[in-house]
């Protein structure tokens, strides 16, 4: 399965910066307590200095979705929703163990990481694109919702979407749950030298993940001249 950007998006967004990883052999049981307790309280120091709304990468993520037509203080990415959480809750939800730790590095580098059930995820093609507007998206709590025409998603061969308003909401139906065994993660960043940070966001999320389960993480940095990033087996949907 091959996941990218559109051409529309990259053209319409120059200043994005992306990577992915791609890991089989993960499970619920790993304690991963520590790495997060590390990670958010990096997030924590930074955010004692001022207002996760202060933060470059927060500020850039604010400008793309005021051009994409969206209110930046009612619809937040996902990076600024959980620093947001973190700065009022001094903690981030339990989730799941792989959940847990790409939600504790989004925070530390302050860019939104996304983390899906890679065979929960239709192939050949998972696309982050424009919303044709007929596109199922499944909320959490199993509602059916279709993307506005235009709105950038992520989007499967099925016509199933993986995401709202692009970094502000994830998908119920590819969410990592305790029987996921592969995940697809992707870092995505707006701001200036957003592809290091990137760069950096992936190498923290492999070594973690390699460090926690028997698995090598696959990571690529996709930018215009290498848009894609091939996913080891076709996914499956059960």
């Amino acid at each position: 399965m091959l996941f990218r950007h559109a051409e529309a998006v990259r053209s319409a967004h120059p200043g994005l910066a992306a990577g992915a990883l791609h890991a089989s052999g993960v499970d619920a049981t790993a304690d991963v307590g520590a790495r997060v307790a590390e990670y958010t309280a990096r997030a924590l120091t930074r955010l004692a200095d001022g207002p996760e709304s202060h933060f470059p990468e927060v500020l850039a993520w604010r400008r793309t979705f005021a051009r994409m037509g969206l209110r930046p203080t009612q619809y937040r990415c996902a990076s600024e929703s959980l620093l947001r959480r973190l700065r009022k809750e001094g903690s981030l939800p339990r989730i799941h163990p792989v959940v847990d730790l790409c939600n504790a590095v989004s925070v530390a580098y302050a860019v939104p990481v996304a983390a899906l059930d890679a065979d929960r995820i239709t192939g050949p093609l998972l696309e982050v694109r424009p919303a044709h507007g007929d596109e199922e998206y499944t909320t959490f709590d199993g509602r059916t919702e279709h993307p506005a025409p235009g709105e950038v998603t992520y989007a499967d061969a099925a016509g199933r979407a993986h995401a709202r308003r692009w970094t502000n909401r994830q998908s119920g139906h590819s969410a990592v749950r305790d029987g996921t065994r592969r995940v697809l993660v992707v870092a995505e960043a707006m701001h200036e030298g957003g592809a290091d940070t990137v760069a950096r966001t992936l190498e923290t999320l492999a070594a973690e993940l390699a460090a926690h389960w028997p698995v090598t993480p696959v990571t690529a940095l996709l930018a215009p001249d290498a848009p894609e990033f091939t996913l080891e087996d076709d996914a499956r949907v059960p």
